[in-house]
């Protein structure tokens, strides 16, 4: 028996389900069918089948849904009905947001504030299935699309758009139209996408941490408004590069001692998978034999208390610096319990 994991499974963006929505609904419009099996082409080439869950008609409209399926990824919108609804509109294709979906209020995001926020490429690809369907029916290409999402608004919660100035629900995202499995691109996209609203609201100060807990930290120990807070996790090589190239005057880096100490030995990645502790090296630098013996850096800590934080917060502040040279580095150490141990 092959000891290999088994592969992850790809799933569908919010996008991708919206626009399959989007095709069957048009086609009960124009066509008075009702179609069990929708089939689209991403923007790759791909072309899915989609299989329409919601159905439901009302004057001069008609509303389809899919069930959204992100294959193996942990996305909080996994098994949540996608809803488009079309009718007629006075010129071209309208989106508009229902329930679930939220709205844009703030510069700095791909949509502009006061718009439904379904993302450019979404948009493109529900343009092409009502520009393909109507060339098809000999008919106007003048619809507009209503996208919803059941539970929208408590699952927005979950996300960044309460913080990126998103309200009222989920936004309608995807590039590719896939979801691939745990894939790092989509969270570094939204430290991004943070970057972008907090220059565009003028933040000079930002602070990216490495969970909740070093977070809620940070932000009381700084006094930042949420929208300087970014919600870094493990990538700060990802937040860090997007900075040099989308400068702010100063950035925070808040974390755990462990993930800290990663990053002070020259790792960006600080996933446990991807990056360890070196302890013989940690032993070198601390000038404690004892320490290359040791598993954790808690143990560290235990056995070195302030010896270990004083040489952390400038190893990891120059680390981060030689990736940012324009910008002033701060390090904030957190412990387990959301105290903080050191700060430089």
């Amino acid at each position: 028996m092959s000891d290999d994991p088994k592969p992850l499974r790809r799933g569908w963006t919010t996008g991708a389900c919206a626009t399959a929505a989007t095709r069957a609904a048009l086609i009960g419009l124009w066509r008075g069918e009702r179609p069990e099996f929708v089939r689209i082409t991403l923007p790759r080439g791909e072309k899915p089948e989609f299989a329409v869950t919601h159905w439901a008609t009302g004057p001069g409209w008609i509303e389809a849904g899919i069930i959204k399926d992100a294959g193996d990824d942990p996305d909080v919108t996994h098994g949540a009905l996608i809803i488009a609804r079309v009718a007629g509109s006075d010129g071209g294709v309208v989106f508009a947001a229902g329930a679930g979906v939220g709205t844009v209020t703030k510069p700095g995001l791909p949509i502009p504030p006061g718009e439904p926020a379904i993302n450019p490429v979404p948009r493109q690809m529900m343009q092409a299935v009502v520009a393909d369907l109507a060339a098809r029916e000999g008919r106007a290409a003048d619809v507009t699309v209503t996208i919803s999402i059941p539970g929208g608004e408590d699952l927005a919660a979950k996300t960044w758009n309460p913080r990126l100035g998103i309200v009222g629900g989920l936004s309608v995202l995807g590039t590719t139209g896939i979801v691939r499995p745990f894939s790092c691109a989509a969270w570094i996209a939204s430290i991004h996408r943070g970057i972008d609203v907090a220059r565009a609201g003028g933040l000079t100060h930002l602070a990216g941490c490495t969970g909740a807990t070093s977070e809620k930290a940070v932000q009381a120990l700084l006094g930042l408004p949420d929208q300087a807070m970014l919600d870094m996790g493990d990538f700060a090589g990802g937040m860090l590069k997007y900075l040099r190239r989308h400068p702010v005057d100063r950035i925070t880096i808040g974390g755990g001692l462990g993930k800290l100490t990663k990053l002070a030995q020259g790792a960006v990645d600080l996933h446990s998978g991807r990056s360890q502790v070196e302890f013989a090296a940690l032993s070198v630098a601390l000038d404690a034999p004892e320490v290359a013996g040791c598993s954790t850096v808690l143990e560290v800590h235990q056995r070195l208390g302030d010896r270990l934080i004083d040489w952390l917060i400038p190893a990891a502040r120059e680390a981060a610096q030689a990736m940012v040279p324009d910008i002033a580095v701060g390090i904030v150490a957190v412990d387990r319990q959301g105290r903080v141990v050191g700060q430089g």
